[in-house]
């Protein structure tokens, strides 16, 4: 798979998992195994440039004697989740049209 198209669906991937609740390295790469394999070491890029770009912001948080980095999905986030979706749509009528038979 082309790596820019990769890299775009894993950003997009990411911020929806946050739509459910704001969440931490870890949970994420094992809420995101049910789905698809992404390690940590994979999933630490994406949640760096999701947060340089705005789409995310980052908090820390006490745990278990800690501190632990929470990741929540901005207004930002929303907005590129909209804006995949929409490319998908464009992507996907090039899909459909070059499986027609």
């Amino acid at each position: 798979m082309d790596a820019q198209l990769k890299r775009g669906m894993l950003d997009a991937f990411v911020l929806k998992l946050l739509t459910r609740q704001d969440s931490y390295g870890y949970q994420l790469s094992q809420d995101a195994a049910r789905i698809v394999s992404l390690s940590e070491s994979a999933l630490y890029p994406v949640l760096k440039r999701l947060e340089s770009g705005g789409g995310v912001e980052s908090y820390t948080q006490e745990y278990g004697g800690r501190l632990r980095r929470y990741y929540r999905i901005t207004k930002a986030g929303y907005r590129q989740i909209d804006a995949f979706l929409k490319e998908w749509e464009e992507i996907r009528k090039i899909y459909d049209f070059i499986r027609e038979e």
